[in-house]
């Protein structure tokens, strides 16, 4: 007989609760990476996911909880906690050199509280797939540098977003949000547009006309990439916030 295991998402704002319900094992681990992954579509300040009612059946699935907080660590550049394990499932994750790298909370109303207070500095707008984005949004990343006092990082963010976001003009020509985050020691920049065609490397997306984009894009930043979002995806660097 197989497992089954429910996810129910709460929005506790400015942060995302996932509620797990069942057995946790190899094969439903799939089901929870899903239902993550889609709590970050919003891009919560945090996501929290309560494993009260948790039964862990095979250490190995806990790997799912890394996995989702080193995407969410790129994008979109949030926290992720767990809390209220069961006194085996916290001692297998104690255990985990994959998984320590993951709070872990006894008592999630105190983790949710305490996620919803970190929150990370952050900036948004909402562009239109026209000639004016990539000014709008070097606009965007100049004042949030200017805000938050990263004055070297300001130059190679706007070039940066206003690659990713005259990608999103040239090729997706879809409406997009775009979203400057500083969680510290990383500039995170992010695009998310309506096309479910994921940008690559090597490939024609975020190769602008000039010829300078995905080389650009990678010279610039410390990390950058392209995963599902909803029904489209989001592209996102990362730059050293210094």
């Amino acid at each position: 007989m197989s497992s089954r295991i429910t996810c129910e998402v709460r929005t506790t704002a400015p942060v995302a609760v996932v509620r797990l319900t069942g057995a946790l094992d190899l094969g439903t681990m799939r089901s929870v990476h899903h239902a993550l992954r889609d709590a970050l579509v919003d891009q919560p300040d945090a996501l929290v996911v309560d494993m009260a009612e948790v039964d862990v059946k095979d250490r190995l699935a806990l790997s799912v909880f890394a996995a989702t907080a080193r995407r969410a660590e790129e994008w979109p550049g949030v926290p992720v906690v767990l809390c209220a394990p069961s006194p085996v499932a916290a001692r297998w994750l104690s255990e985990s050199t994959t998984c320590r790298v993951v709070p872990v909370s006894p008592d999630c109303a105190e983790a949710t509280r305490v996620a919803g207070t970190a929150s990370p500095l952050r900036m948004r707008a909402r562009l239109e797939p026209v000639a004016g984005a990539c000014r709008r949004a070097r606009e965007l990343v100049t004042e949030a540098c200017a805000r938050w006092n990263l004055p070297d990082a300001s130059g190679p963010a706007a070039l940066v977003l206003s690659e990713l976001v005259g990608n999103v003009v040239r090729h997706a020509g879809t409406p997009m949000q775009v979203t400057v985050t500083l969680r510290r020691p990383y500039l995170h920049l992010a695009v998310v547009d309506g096309s479910s065609a994921q940008a690559r490397e090597g490939g024609t997306d975020l190769h602008a006309e000039g010829g300078r984009g995905l080389l650009l894009v990678r010279e610039l930043t410390q990390r950058w990439g392209s995963v599902p979002a909803g029904q489209g995806k989001a592209v996102w660097a990362m730059l050293p916030a210094t």
